[in-house]
């Protein structure tokens, strides 16, 4: 293999996830070929403009005119990476169960393309066994009878859109592998680009640790929740208990309450665990709960909303907010859609205002002027 191919990263998916592994794969000295299903995005990408908060304008056209990097559609050109990385969206289904139909077309979009020696990562989160048992069977069933040695490893992505603090470079990177010799490449990947990175002993053991993650989080805010209603009906400000809770330096985590969860990872990963739990026997009733009781708070915020004003039918609603979280336009599982659906069972007139989202459920944001 060439120093110069050594030195190629093709990333699939070039989103929130797949762009800002990108540029930093730049900065670390890499040459990154971003592949994307969509030629609109692709052609975006390829003209300077950043589809993504993270990755602005300056920095993105810093990397092409440098020819560092590139955006296409064309996956025959990932057989000039050394590295591949799959970054594309694990969804839920609409029974709320994993959806790989992304990640299943990625890997066998690649597989022809794959050279011999290469090595592929998924980024993508999803259950323990994904890689070993669904992405390396495609890959190697696909990949030409050249490519005789084909490498894999899991470095689940950690991306936490519009955070000023934590990024692909400080925020420390798991490599789970299937053998050695795919540990020791991944590692050699991450560690150019990330200040730490942890290694683990398995693909599955990195793969469970991202929905341990965030199924964390999930449970925390479904507690805090819950505790909110019950505080509520004693007439405490739960904002000024969680204050006072806070005071305590050591065993405590502050969590605030709201109208649900939103997002790509905390409305969708435990859902992965629970699913995966059935596949095995078990039942993951706590996280189950959990997702329960947030996925009740639209109705109880509505509910309290026409405890204060009264019927809501015919009365005009703005809902101020409609990404998952402030400061930036991703909308993707936002509670704010629930919201509006309770509002509109009650028969209120809604419309919402949000200043970073163009579109909403074809809607454009209302004016407040």
């Amino acid at each position: 293999m060439s120093d110069k191919k050594a030195q190629i990263v093709a990333i699939i998916g070039q989103g929130y996830v797949g762009l800002p592994l990108a540029m930093a794969a730049v900065d670390a000295g890499w040459t990154v070929i971003g592949v994307d299903n969509f030629e609109s995005k692709v052609a975006q990408i390829n003209s300077g403009s950043s589809p993504v908060e993270d990755i602005t304008d300056v920095q993105l056209q810093a990397a092409l005119h440098s020819g560092a990097y590139f955006a296409t559609t064309d996956y025959s050109l990932v057989s000039k990476a050394f590295v591949i990385t799959i970054c594309v969206p694990t969804p839920l289904d609409e029974k709320r169960k994993p959806d790989l139909t992304l990640l299943r077309s990625a890997a066998t979009a690649l597989a022809p393309y794959v050279s011999n020696d290469t090595l592929v990562v998924s980024e993508s989160t999803s259950y323990p066994g994904t890689l070993r048992n669904i992405i390396l069977p495609i890959v190697n069933g696909s990949k030409p009878e050249s490519s005789k040695t084909v490498y894999f490893a899991s470095a689940p992505e950690r991306v936490n859109p519009g955070d000023p603090v934590w990024n692909q470079k400080n925020t420390p990177r798991l490599v789970g592998a299937i053998d050695t010799e795919s540990q020791k490449k991944a590692m050699y990947f991450y560690q150019s680009i990330c200040d730490a990175v942890v290694s683990v002993s398995t693909p599955e053991v990195a793969e469970a640790a991202k929905l341990l993650e965030n199924t964390f989080r999930l449970v925390n805010i479904a507690l805090v929740n819950e505790f909110t209603q019950v505080c509520s009906k004693s007439g405490i400000n739960v904002q000024e208990v969680i204050d006072a809770a806070s005071s305590k330096p050591y065993g405590y985590m502050p969590f605030r309450p709201g109208v649900g969860v939103g997002g790509h990872c905390i409305p969708v990963d435990p859902m992965y665990l629970t699913w995966w739990a059935r596949q095995n026997g078990e039942v993951a009733s706590f996280v189950e709960t959990a997702d329960s009781i947030n996925h009740e708070m639209p109705k109880y915020c509505v509910e309290g909303l026409e405890a204060l004003y009264g019927k809501l039918n015919g009365k005009h609603v703005l809902v101020v907010g409609v990404s998952y979280k402030p400061d930036i336009s991703d909308t993707r599982e936002s509670p704010a859609e629930f919201v509006i659906r309770e509002l509109e069972k009650k028969g209120a007139k809604v419309s919402w205002h949000d200043p970073l989202v163009e579109s909403f459920n074809g809607q454009s944001s209302a004016s407040i002027a």
